[in-house]
């Protein structure tokens, strides 16, 4: 260990102990199956939003926005806010009626809403597969952080945060991680704070030079006169759209005790994401001027304290950042790996267990789930290449944009959505926006059409997945659920209305 990454190594050390301390602490409130999968569904909006904002800001976030917006210009600027709008989406369309749906999980709102468990199987297959797609850039990340400032192999960050979120999620589930990633979105928020204000007053005192700043990088679309205008709308519709399919997003909402809580939450969590999206793109400009190239654009925020504060308050600096990226790692895996558990637990693992005639459930079983959620990505991360923190995030965004925004926006506000129609288009979104993700890691590039259309497929697949259900539903209407109309009931009645109101209108229009 050189003087230099002793900082880097102490941050990195204090975040991983708060982090297994808190999340062990967390262990004297989860006792029962219901705090493990969703906190007893008590968590309150401000703790509730915190831990979203915690767990929502990933590596993506953390580094890879700024470095896009030193490397790309101002196109780049899209990613920030369209994660942040993707919850005003949630918001007005999702958020309280996913609430008062009363599921544990996006199959288990599948499931009830259609009553398939073919549904319900293929909905479990497109949880783990985003799931797992969006820790890939979270580990990836850690490696290529602590490779940086620590000088330690590649291996190392993958191995490190699997072990810790497996700790924390094995030790007390939802309840315990809720408090978890409260804690780590104010660590973030102050690891990137603070660096901004000092390197700020660092570029004023050295007479605020300017970047030398070309008119492509300042053009708020791609530069690519015939796709670029394509690649910057698809990419809006991915991260617009795709924040309600996130599974990790989805479960925050099942633990708030109500659906009035639900949009308090997203409101707050607004809030925090914009106060955080104003500090990445103001280090992506300060790179213009004092980094010429750094190591990748995923490295420029650990490098750029450094460049501009010589001595031990640079490395002070850098070692603050560290700590705030590595709990961006670790909060965002933390969210992921919760929700992957409590699918495969419900889907795979308790099934299992039953058909062996055993009697572990509940508890026993999110547990066993936990390890496979976690292992499984930490190994593909050692074995996969790297496409960029962004950019990989950005493609877990256009599957989930392609398939569960159409099933949820379809299924709450739509009637006539049956299984068949369902199934069709869930499958069409995992074939198109499955195979862009193959192309994309295969690292071929042509620089035509198809190939732009494939590394950002969700101008196109999303349209065509809410086209294949709604047709396939119409020609499938014999089919509707009977529950259909009492549960539409439900989630759109608002929490003040008596529990005597609800089954007056619910009789009323089954007599229609």
């Amino acid at each position: 260990m050189t003087f230099e990454s002793a900082p880097a190594i102490v941050a990195v050390t204090l975040v991983t102990l708060a982090t297994l301390t808190i999340g062990t602490w967390g262990l004297r409130f989860s006792r029962t199956t219901s705090d493990f999968y969703v906190a007893s569904r008590s968590v309150r909006p401000g703790l509730n939003a915190s831990a979203i904002g915690g767990e929502y800001l990933s590596a993506a976030s953390f580094l890879g926005v700024a470095g896009l917006v030193f490397t790309s210009g101002a196109e780049m600027l899209w990613y920030p806010i369209g994660w942040t709008a993707g919850y005003l989406v949630l918001l007005t369309l999702v958020a309280a009626p996913l609430r008062r749906s009363g599921a544990y999980t996006l199959p288990d709102f599948a499931e009830e809403r259609l009553a398939s468990t073919g549904v319900r199987r293929l909905c479990s297959l497109l949880v783990v597969s985003i799931g797992w797609l969006y820790l890939l850039p979270q580990l990836q990340g850690a490696g290529l952080t602590l490779e940086l400032v620590a000088d330690a192999p590649r291996w190392v960050g993958p191995v490190l945060v699997g072990t810790v979120v497996l700790v924390s999620v094995f030790s007390g589930g939802m309840r315990s991680i809720t408090f978890v990633q409260a804690f780590q979105y104010w660590l973030k928020l102050t690891a990137l704070l603070v660096p901004v204000g000092v390197l700020v007053a660092v570029w004023a005192n050295d007479g605020a030079p300017r970047a030398d700043l070309s008119q492509a990088w300042s053009l708020p679309i791609g530069t690519d006169t015939t796709t670029g205008l394509y690649a910057t709308y698809s990419l809006i519709a991915a991260t617009f759209l795709g924040t309600m399919g996130l599974p990790h997003v989805g479960v925050r909402f099942y633990t708030n005790p109500d659906g009035r809580a639900a949009r308090r939450t997203t409101l707050v969590v607004l809030a925090l994401l914009g106060v955080f999206y104003l500090l990445p793109p103001i280090l992506g400009l300060l790179g213009r001027v004092y980094a010429a190239t750094p190591a990748s654009a995923d490295t420029l925020v650990l490098e750029l304290p450094r460049l501009m504060v010589p001595g031990w308050a640079g490395d002070a600096l850098t070692g603050l950042v560290c700590a705030g990226a590595f709990a961006a790692f670790l909060s965002t895996s933390s969210g992921l790996a919760i929700a992957v558990s409590g699918v495969l637990s419900q889907d795979v693992v308790v099934p299992l267990l039953r058909r062996r005639g055993s009697r572990f459930g509940g508890v026993a079983a999110f547990r066993i789930a936990s390890l496979v959620a976690v292992i499984v990505p930490v190994i593909g991360a050692l074995l996969t290449p790297s496409v960029g923190v962004a950019r990989g995030v950005a493609l877990a965004f256009a599957l989930a944009a392609a398939t569960f925004c159409p099933l949820l926006l379809l299924g709450i506000w739509w009637r006539r959505l049956t299984a068949y129609g369902a199934a069709t288009g869930l499958v069409t979104g995992l074939v198109t926006t499955g195979s862009a993700v193959v192309f994309t890691i295969s690292g071929s590039r042509t620089g035509t059409w198809a190939d732009v259309a494939l590394t950002q497929p969700a101008l196109w697949a999303v349209p065509l997945s809410f086209a294949v259900m709604i047709v396939v539903s119409l020609a499938s209407a014999a089919h509707v659920p009977a529950h259909t109309t009492r549960l539409l009931v439900r989630l759109h009645s608002p929490e003040p209305v008596t529990e005597p109101a609800v089954s007056a209108m619910k009789a009323a229009l089954q007599e229609r």
